[in-house]
């Protein structure tokens, strides 16, 4: 599991700001920061992946480096998920992308609630390095239901679960239920509170990167 927040590095001004009340009403802020983080994540990430030797052609000579030997696929987790995505998306410009419409219904009077799915657009995943992208992991069951609904496009090679901020019972959840994930994340909060959010969280990220819904 790899944690940012673990690091001193600029991310965590980036953390603090979307944290901020004073700072995160600006929403064009709010999804910069979002996707300032998904880039760092992203570049931490990669450096997990296989590559392979090649040679470039310069205009003076060639160079060896390494290159990817295959892209992965990012998923984002439909609204909140998109400044995320789009940080991961600018450093793996050849990605195949998935978008998958899941959130949480209506509350019960135990605060309670089952996951609604409404939309969902897949390549093929077989073989592949699968990334779902969801900023808040709070309970983990709407990564677990998108991971699910996922399969039936192919069984990936490799899984990548990655949160801005997460709260510790959503990932021990998705650690049992997803044994064969990899965590990357911006931080662990220190718990879910009686309505399931993340304390001490920055809010309903969708809300605070798109404005308020019905």
């Amino acid at each position: 599991m790899f944690i940012l927040h673990h690091q001193p590095s600029i991310a965590n001004h980036f953390l603090a700001e979307m944290r901020d009340i004073r700072i995160q009403t600006d929403r064009m802020r709010f999804r910069k920061n979002m996707e300032r983080l998904g880039e760092i994540l992203a570049y931490e990430l990669s450096k997990t992946l296989d590559y392979q030797p090649a040679v470039v052609q310069t205009p003076l000579a060639t160079a060896s480096t390494q290159l990817l030997v295959q892209q992965p696929v990012l998923v984002a987790i439909l609204r909140a998920s998109l400044p995320f995505h789009q940080g991961f998306l600018q450093l793996f410009d050849h990605a195949e992308n998935a978008f998958i419409g899941a959130f949480r219904g209506k509350h019960h009077p135990d605060e309670t609630f089952d996951i609604q799915m409404d939309y969902l657009a897949c390549p093929d995943l077989s073989g592949k390095t699968l990334i779902l992208i969801d900023p808040m992991l709070a309970t983990g069951k709407s990564l677990l239901k998108s991971y699910t609904a996922l399969l039936q496009y192919g069984r990936p090679q490799r899984v990548i679960l990655a949160a801005a901020i997460a709260a510790p019972e959503g990932v021990a959840f998705l650690q049992e239920a997803i044994p064969e994930a990899d965590f990357f994340l911006g931080c662990i909060d220190e718990q879910l509170n009686h309505k399931y959010y993340i304390v001490p969280g920055l809010g309903d990220a969708g809300d605070l990167a798109y404005g308020g819904k019905l």
